[in-house]
């Protein structure tokens, strides 16, 4: 069987390298020449949820941070408080700044709208493609960092139920749904996972609400995708005491409860953010679009709670080798998910051969 845990957690320098010599489509975006006594500016420009979600745009802050540190570049943050600042907010980044990063999906049409009044300027997206060329669009594969979360549930758990709970239904956190399930059900048939969403991403009220519904249905693993709404998940652990857990999306959350964090499906947003204010920087930016999963170390599954067993471990590393070796392709959307056949583990796995008589 494949090797242990450790080669299924994120390698950033790997995926900093990945993305060096990664073919970009679309028009080079010309960036300022450097002078030492006027930094480049990088601004991000959040999403509703703003910083302190503890999650998608805290998680991006941190490359804007390591971006200061070590490209010693001006960072700034513009947050939005609803969606009709987006424009606003990401017309005044261009007015000031080298780089605009637009956090996130929802921010696609306006981006894309003001890069086009900015022909000459750099823009970011995460989790979206623009038709703007100067705008370098970062999609993650999550469904594959998710199915490795799904074949730890499906392991894991103790009711054969699991849930999801997602805030916006929109493309990323379905990749993460549907990728969450097809591992589940790869692994263990009887299990059955539910799907609640909040069609926001900034209640943890409601996240905290839906994940105790889900609970006192029976499931004992949820899964919150849900930016900020994803920490009343932790709070409805923590309400419901052992034997209750969360696998945390995009970032690290054991500051939540580290005692209910089951594991983490990792997505290295920040190293994107790194990444493009680097190309800046070396004046190689370019617009176009990125496809990043397990290959190229954007996605991952990390942190797994020392109750996990190394059997399991080795099994979640046995799926991560064939989906990079193309044995299994993850779905993306619902669609894809109902026309998946699971995949079980002695698909995948050398037996182990037996000594001759």
């Amino acid at each position: 069987m494949s090797s242990p845990i450790s080669s299924v957690r994120m390698k950033r320098r790997p995926l900093l390298a990945a993305m060096a010599i990664a073919p970009l489509a679309g028009a080079i975006a010309r960036a300022p020449a450097v002078h030492a006594q006027d930094p480049l500016v990088v601004t991000m420009v959040t999403d509703t949820a703003g910083l302190g979600d503890q999650n998608f745009n805290d998680l991006a802050k941190r490359g804007l941070d390591q971006a200061v540190a070590e490209l010693g570049v001006q960072g700034e943050v513009i947050e939005s408080r609803d969606a009709a600042s987006y424009i606003p907010n990401l017309t005044q980044s261009a007015e000031q700044s080298d780089l605009t990063v637009g956090v996130g999906f929802l921010l696609t049409e306006a981006i894309t709208e003001v890069a086009n009044q900015y022909p000459d300027d750099n823009f970011l997206l995460i989790d979206a493609v623009s038709e703007a060329p100067n705008v370098q669009g970062v999609l993650f594969r999550e469904q594959e960092g998710a199915f490795l979360s799904g074949v730890l549930a499906g392991l894991m758990t103790e009711s054969n139920q699991l849930g999801v709970v997602g805030g916006i239904k929109i493309p990323p956190v379905v990749r993460y749904a549907v990728g969450f399930e097809a591992g589940a059900r790869s692994v263990n048939p009887d299990v059955e996972v539910v799907v609640a969403y909040a069609d926001t991403f900034s209640d943890p009220a409601l996240g905290k609400e839906l994940t105790l519904a889900q609970y006192n249905q029976g499931v004992d693993i949820a899964f919150p995708v849900a930016g900020l709404t994803g920490v009343g998940s932790f709070d409805a652990a923590k309400e419901l005491g052992e034997g209750y857990w969360v696998i945390a999306a995009d970032t690290d959350q054991s500051q939540l409860g580290a005692e209910h964090q089951l594991a983490v499906s990792e997505k290295g947003v920040d190293t994107a953010l790194f990444q493009a204010a680097q190309q800046v920087v070396e004046g190689t930016f370019e617009g176009g679009e990125q496809s990043l999963g397990l290959a190229e170390d954007g996605v991952g599954l990390g942190n797994p709670h020392e109750s996990v067993p190394q059997e399991v471990l080795d099994i979640v590393a046995a799926y991560e080798q064939a989906i990079i070796d193309g044995t299994i392709t993850v779905p993306s959307n619902e669609e894809e998910l109902a026309a998946f056949e699971p995949v079980p583990i002695d698909a995948i796995a050398t037996p182990v051969a037996t000594p001759s008589a």
